[in-house]
């Protein structure tokens, strides 16, 4: 079944992501893309995008992508830093779904920058939450 229209209300409603300035640029079942400008406040003391800011992009395309097929809660996620990126670049995180069954569903994400170059994988692991999905 298709949860996308409830989870696009229920974003509107997600301060952390939007607080980010991150845009869903598609969704569709299984598979997201979202974007964010990277702001000064996202850089670190090397000059560089925080890994935080970055694990936040991939997260938020994984859960919008896993819960596009019903409730959805991660259960294990991991994030391999590629090549850095900086301040008023755009990165773009677009969430593949890999695996779906009954109660769990695998999706790898990857963060690129606006010509494609590669910054981070990410790679989570969902549980299905119950009665709905």
């Amino acid at each position: 079944m298709d949860y996308c229209e409830e989870v696009l209300e229920k974003y509107e409603k997600d301060l952390f992501p939007r607080g980010l300035g991150i845009r869903i640029l598609e969704l569709k079942p299984g598979n997201c893309r979202v974007e964010m400008t990277v702001r000064e406040e996202m850089t670190n003391f090397h000059g560089i995008t925080h890994g935080g800011a970055i694990f936040a992009l991939a997260d938020t395309a994984f859960g919008l992508a896993s819960n596009s097929r019903g409730p959805a809660v991660a259960l294990q996620v991991s994030i391999n830093f590629l090549a850095p990126s900086r301040q008023g670049e755009v990165l773009q995180a677009e969430a593949r779904e890999e695996c779906l069954t009954n109660s769990t569903g695998i999706y790898s994400v990857s963060v690129k920058k606006e010509k494609g170059e590669p910054v981070s994988l990410f790679r989570g692991t969902v549980y299905r939450i119950k009665g709905r999905g």
